[in-house]
């Protein structure tokens, strides 16, 4: 499922003896475009503090009652390294995060998620050895900087979408797979260039991004925005289509054999 991830904001996190609070954005890594952190406000339970919730730590989402399960506890919470969500959030801040919850931090292995694709433990859906094989490509220690390389979903929203010929719109939201918690699309707003039609793009086709500018450069052209398949927010995005959306660009997709991060 890729849902939006502006529709998650206001989800209520529930630990295992109370709620913890509610959505409020997410930190996202600038190297694969993967959610690493919930934002939560904790609201009057922990006066305003705002808590990092890692995916590793859900385990379900409730759409019907808007609530995300996670396997902790309030007290572990409580308990969390205090990190101002209002400032970059560093490598070691991340490092204090993981080893006081006793994860496995991400950038420790080949994998999307560090020693395994997935950020939940135990069993993990089933992959052919070309979908295992596929994410064998974060090379962490080559990508190491130190600038941050964490990014609020709430900064970049609204970031111009600049293609090689010119500017197309800007990041309205993003798609997220709710499994390996990875931005597979950007959901773009073309309307002071060509109104009345959304698009999506993926992050693959990113060129660079300019922080500074607020730009995200993409190796597309205008024309190709121009004609892909629109994107309908009222239907849930399906495999069908994503198979016309690549076909559209000519680029290997996500699931296929011939995907890279190259």
């Amino acid at each position: 499922m890729l849902p939006r991830m502006n529709d998650l904001r206001g989800f209520t996190i529930g630990a295992t003896d109370g709620d913890i609070g509610k959505v409020a954005e997410f930190y996202f890594d600038d190297v694969s475009y993967t959610i690493r952190h919930v934002v939560v406000d904790t609201g009057g339970w922990l006066a305003e503090r705002k808590v990092l919730v890692s995916p590793i730590a859900l385990r379900g989402i409730d759409w019907e009652h808007r609530r995300i399960t996670a396997a902790l506890t309030k007290s572990q919470v409580e308990g969390s390294p205090d990190i101002d969500t209002d400032q970059p959030v560093s490598r070691q801040h991340e490092t204090a995060l993981y080893r006081y919850y006793g994860y496995s931090p991400y950038w420790t292995g080949p994998y999307l998620w560090g020693p395994v694709p997935y950020p939940y433990p135990g069993p993990v859906p089933s992959m052919s050895a070309v979908a295992i094989e596929r994410e064998r490509r974060w090379n962490w220690e080559a990508t190491e900087r130190d600038d941050p390389h964490l990014r609020s979903s709430g900064v970049v929203v609204g970031y111009y979408i600049q293609a090689t010929d010119g500017n197309i719109g800007h990041v309205e939201d993003f798609l997220v797979d709710d499994r390996s918690w990875t931005i597979r699309y950007m959901i773009v707003d073309p309307r002071n260039w060509w109104p009345g039609k959304k698009v999506l793009v993926s992050p693959d086709w990113i060129d660079r991004v300019d922080w500074n500018d607020s730009k995200v450069h993409v190796n597309v052209v205008r024309e190709q925005i121009r004609n892909s398949p629109e994107y309908d927010p009222a239907r849930p995005v399906e495999r069908e289509y994503e198979t016309r959306l690549y076909g559209h660009y000519g680029r290997p997709s996500y699931w296929s054999e011939r995907h890279d991060a190259s």
